[in-house]
């Protein structure tokens, strides 16, 4: 699986062929929030995780640029994210939907987040060479759906990408950090304006950097009833 980027800016072609999909989870920076946010999914029935931050191991087919992807049912949901994808050996940043079937996540976190494709964005930025001096705490990151503001926050919210990819460094066993190979990680959302998810069917996501760049992505689901592979 290829996907094919442009870099902003440069307008350089990008192929980008992830052998690693990393989604994490439980990044806010406000370690209050995440222990209440955890217990607000106990009282719907999502079980805590193992860690926190947790990481997601998936398949990288589940990636898609593309603008409708399908999904299983009508309960399901985005959310507005920063992705840093490793290609090459140089480090871009995109915007991505980590997109999760509601009714599974009840019974299996990591399976409700396997059944749903993963959008991003076709316009990457490219970031520096070290992850130690990616600072994103000044990108905006908005959501919509159907129309509706979703999230209005700052990546400020969140840990920043080092302290993650360290993080996960630790988590995962066999991790792209150190088998060198390229991957994308989804570096978790920021809070919902409504406190609850929302199911819907077009999506708009973007984050918004300091120096005027603008990485968005919209997309449309569309429920699969044939029972196949949603990817």
């Amino acid at each position: 699986m290829t996907l094919r980027l442009r870099v902003a800016h440069t307008g350089e072609d990008l192929s980008f062929a992830p052998a690693r999909l990393v989604v994490a989870g439980y990044t806010a920076r406000d370690q209050g929030a995440v222990a209440a946010h955890i217990a607000e999914l106990a009282e719907i029935g999502v079980p805590p995780p193992a860690s926190v931050p947790a990481f997601f191991d998936l398949d990288p087919a589940l990636l898609t640029t593309e603008d409708v992807v399908r999904v299983s049912g009508a309960n399901t949901s985005g959310e507005v994210e920063p992705v840093l994808l490793r290609a090459g050996g140089r480090w871009f940043l995109a915007v991505g939907s980590d997109h999760t079937d509601r009714d599974l996540e009840r019974d299996d976190v990591a399976a409700s987040k396997a059944a749903c494709p993963k959008p991003i964005g076709a316009t990457v930025a490219r970031l520096a060479d070290e992850p130690g001096s990616f600072d994103l705490d000044h990108v905006s990151a908005e959501s919509t759906v159907d129309g509706v503001t979703y999230q209005a926050s700052s990546l400020a919210e969140l840990l920043r990408p080092d302290e993650v990819l360290a993080r996960m460094r630790v988590a995962l066993p066999d991790n792209p950090l150190d088998t060198g190979e390229d991957f994308a990680l989804f570096g978790g959302t920021t809070p919902l304006l409504g406190g609850v998810f929302v199911p819907g069917a077009r999506w708009e996501l973007a984050l918004r950097l300091t120096d005027g760049t603008d990485l968005t992505h919209t997309y449309d689901t569309k429920i699969d009833t044939t029972g196949e592979d949603p990817r």
